[in-house]
């Protein structure tokens, strides 16, 4: 009986489970609403070093239904990449992408869009929607710019001289080039003192630039865009984007207001409150005298992100990359904390802020790593195989020294009509 009752649910149920994966008939089609371009054109766009960039195919064929990514350095070029997530079967964990690792092992196609982990100045380039069969929907032309200035609070005079020029840096007859700061971001840390950060984009202006790459305007495009002439004499230059930064303080929203016994018992305890707020906490251990990248879980790239450890603030204004070339502990461009190397001093809990809240929290256990894989081109590796064969040689002759000297004296005690031979390792009768 109890049988069929499950049976009967079971069937009844089945048509409203499965009826949950139909897609809504009156849901809009975005790629139905545009029409691909007849002829192939790029948008134009800049980024950040180290951020992670998303490219939307903002275009296709219904009826395609997955799409591969192209990427050439220069149209035309015959050194062609074919990215490709083979229909979805290929996942990028984006927390074990590393820095100045190959394009191939840092992109994700997601609904179409292109993502691009730590995007790099060697990624620029073309980057084109199409298909294994080589139609080709929609395109970008990308530049990724360096940081090569950060300003500080501390800098005043340094922030006022850039302030003035930051909008003509190099002004000819044929072009104009500048920097477009964009808005400043949220305060990143709230009830102390935080940052805000706004990076600053090279951007050149001028009537002569290629009609084949879309821009917002006309006349203005990225430095590194290939709507640039090659004539302008930019593409070797040392420009790049610039960074600044200034001091903020705003409050939290309020909390659930706490009991005087429980926050007693707490403080009694030494127990962080922060633990307690409802933040992700993820646990990673790592072996010491080894490079570690964290990364703040749920963060994007026009997102406010913050680090502390325990309860200290770890202040772009101290740990950002490039004030101290000796620095082991810093904060990249984009957000990300690094560790060259890992020693046990560090091992701790990290708080890391996303849009002026507390986002998550990594336990960082470290380990002493006491052995490794040697390898046969290791100085230990080649001095082991040194000392084995100087002794192996070594026995060798005072090995055949003795069996010559057994040989002889055995020769003294039997017949000389049977002289005995000796070789190396054994004697014999002739």
């Amino acid at each position: 009986m109890l049988r069929e009752v499950l049976a009967i649910c079971f069937w009844a149920i089945c048509p409203l489970l499965l009826s949950a994966y139909e897609a809504p008939e009156d849901k809009e089609d975005i790629f139905a609403s545009r029409a691909c371009p007849a002829f192939l054109v790029f948008d134009s766009a800049a980024f950040l070093a180290d951020m992670t960039i998303e490219l939307p195919c903002h275009c296709k064929p219904e009826e395609t239904h997955s799409v591969v990514w192209y990427y050439q350095k220069q149209v035309g070029s015959m050194n062609t990449k074919v990215l490709t997530d083979f229909e979805g079967t290929t996942v990028v964990e984006s927390s074990k992408v590393g820095r100045g690792s190959d394009l191939r092992s840092r992109f994700s196609i997601r609904l179409f869009s292109l993502l691009i982990f730590r995007v790099q100045k060697a990624d620029s380039g073309h980057y084109i929607c199409g298909t294994a069969s080589g139609e080709f929907f929609y395109g970008y032309d990308v530049d990724v710019q360096e940081v090569r200035q950060v300003l500080f609070p501390w800098n005043v005079k340094q922030r006022t001289r850039v302030q003035e020029a930051e909008h003509i840096s190099i002004k000819t007859e044929k072009f104009q080039v500048f920097t477009r700061y964009g808005p400043w971001s949220k305060c990143d840390r709230c009830d102390v003192r935080g940052e805000q950060m706004r990076g600053g984009l090279c951007y050149i202006k001028s009537i002569y630039l290629h009609v084949r790459y879309q821009r917002e305007s006309d006349t203005e495009a990225p430095c590194g865009s290939s709507a640039v002439p090659q004539q302008f004499g930019l593409s070797g230059s040392s420009y790049g984007a610039k960074l600044e930064v200034r001091n903020c303080h705003t409050p939290c929203p309020p909390k659930p207001t706490t009991s005087p016994e429980r926050q007693a018992l707490l403080q009694f305890l030494e127990f962080d409150d922060r633990s307690s707020s409802g933040v992700t906490i993820h646990f990673h251990n790592h072996p010491t005298d080894s490079d570690l990248v964290l990364t703040c879980p749920g963060a994007k790239p026009q997102y406010a992100v913050a680090w502390d450890k325990g309860s200290a603030p770890l202040y772009r204004s101290q740990y950002m990359e490039g004030l101290n070339k000796t620095s082991r502990v810093f904060i990249d461009t984009g957000h990300h904390l690094h560790f060259r190397p890992v020693r046990l001093e560090d091992k701790g809990s990290y708080f890391c802020w996303l849009q002026g809240e507390l986002a998550a929290e990594i336990r960082l256990g470290v380990y002493l790593h006491l052995g490794r894989l040697r390898q046969i081109s290791d100085p230990e590796s080649v001095y082991a195989l040194q000392v084995i064969l100087v002794c192996y040689a070594g026995i060798s002759a005072i090995f055949q020294e003795d069996i010559k000297a057994d040989c002889y004296l055995f020769n003294q005690y039997i017949d000389v009509s049977f002289p005995v031979v000796c070789d190396s390792f054994k004697c014999f009768y002739i």
